[in-house]
């Protein structure tokens, strides 16, 4: 065997360890999608780091038939392993003191102070009542794959400057519903490691391409 095959061997069984460790962050992240557990979540996106350090060795762009399939999977591993990152980051951040909703959202108390309270908001001894609980950030889960199928398609196509439009029109949208604490962090928390994810993802496909 020629010096050129060995190296020809060599790049192959790189790009095939840089397919199965994609594959494996994907799958794991599927399987912290499905089963909302915490250690599938963070092995995800250590297979993603490992899949990155790979990805950035210089070694040329990837054959057709590789860069086809780690483009898929970077793209799916986008929209679905963002919603687990992005939960993860909010326990970790919140210690779960949030409770959900039934709409993919959070359950949060009125912020409105006790000087102001009205007579509905007062028990017959004179104590004040506990406050209305009602859903925030409805929706949270379609908005999300939403929105990382469009940043990460925005990186890819050669358009990152999508990442600002994106934002805005989310906070546009969720404007009114961050009157309280727990809905302004979690929405800036949930945020960015969804970007985060989603970029990370597109930065794997776009290594691999060049």
């Amino acid at each position: 065997m020629t010096f050129l095959d060995s190296f020809s061997v060599v790049l192959y069984l790189y790009w095939v360890l840089l397919l199965l460790v994609t594959m494996a962050s994907l799958i794991l992240a599927i399987l912290a999608f499905r089963l909302g557990k915490q250690p599938f979540a963070i092995a995800s996106a250590g297979a993603l780091g490992a899949a990155l350090l790979l990805a950035a060795i210089p070694v040329g762009s990837a054959p057709v038939a590789f860069g086809v399939v780690i483009c898929l999977a970077g793209l799916v591993l986008a929209v679905i392993g963002g919603g687990p990152a992005a939960v993860l980051a909010l326990q970790l951040a919140t210690k779960n003191s949030v409770a959900p909703g039934s709409h993919g959202g959070i359950l949060v108390g009125s912020d409105t102070p006790t000087a102001l309270a009205t007579d509905a908001d007062v028990d017959a001894d004179g104590t004040s009542a506990a406050p209305a609980v009602h859903e925030v950030l409805r929706g949270g889960l379609t908005i999300g794959v939403l929105e990382r199928l469009a940043v990460a398609g925005a990186i890819l196509a050669g358009f990152p400057e999508a990442l600002a439009v994106v934002v805005a029109i989310k906070g546009v949208g969720r404007f009114t519903e961050l009157a309280s604490s727990e809905a302004r962090e979690r929405f800036i928390i949930g945020t960015f490691a969804s970007l985060i994810w989603a970029c990370a993802c597109a930065i794997l496909v776009s290594l691999a391409q060049s």
